[in-house]
């Protein structure tokens, strides 16, 4: 049984959608992150950094539990566990662990600030909105160039594009317009139309809603900071 702490972010619809393409029994525990649960002494002792999505796997190797944090190693571990959606050969390996990574450090980070400063940030800075709107186009385009080549981004359905497809559910929030990039279009009706994919596509809905001094401490301000 697999226990999966998250909450309704692009990054743990990540590893619902891996969850349900492998067929492994889990178990969810939703992280209120606006009442700031992901503090608690219990999730830090798997969440160092405070963050979801994490694993328990309570039958990890050699039958003993193991918990995994940050959502590109989960996905590699699951895959690993199950022997798919990440291949064994080394190019076909390579190249998915590179569209993953490009998701990991580029397109979570980049688009995740256009989020903060477009939907979230209590004062408008131009300049942020503008930075990140444009960054966001790019990555957009390297995206769609990819796609235009091929019907995944490593070729065969993989982890990657169960990584990218997340963040691409909400290009309205981040200024984009999907008419402008057809061939990621495209991969983004193929993948949304799998079964493990549209079954939790309204669980794992991200809305933005009111964001009160609680929720902004504990997002983005003090008690976010704090040494713990």
């Amino acid at each position: 049984m697999i226990e999966l702490y998250t909450s309704a972010t692009p990054n743990g619809q990540k590893i619902h959608i891996m969850l349900e393409e492998t067929g492994l029994a889990y178990r969810l525990h939703w992280v209120d992150l606006r009442k700031g649960e992901q503090f608690d002494p219990e999730f830090l002792k798997i969440s160092p950094n405070n963050k979801i999505p994490v694993i328990l796997d309570r039958d990890g190797p050699g039958g003993e539990p193991m918990s995994v944090f940050e959502s590109g190693a989960i996905l590699i571990y699951l895959a690993e566990k199950t022997g798919k959606f990440l291949p064994a050969e080394i190019r076909a390996r390579t190249g998915v662990l590179e569209w993953l990574m490009f998701q990991v450090g580029g397109v979570g980070p980049m688009l995740g600030q256009a989020h903060h400063f477009r939907a979230y940030a209590r004062e408008k800075i131009p300049y942020a909105i503008e930075r990140y709107t444009s960054e966001g186009s790019r990555i957009y385009r390297v995206l769609d160039k990819r796609l235009s080549e091929q019907d995944y981004l490593a070729g065969e359905y993989s982890i990657a594009d169960m990584a990218v497809f997340p963040w691409i559910r909400l290009h309205e929030r981040q200024g984009q317009d999907m008419a402008d990039y057809p061939h990621l279009s495209r991969w983004f009706d193929t993948v949304a139309a799998r079964a493990a994919v549209s079954k939790d596509m309204e669980k794992t809905r991200d809305v933005v809603g009111t964001i009160t001094d609680e929720t902004w401490d504990n997002l983005w301000g003090k008690k976010q900071f704090q040494r713990r």
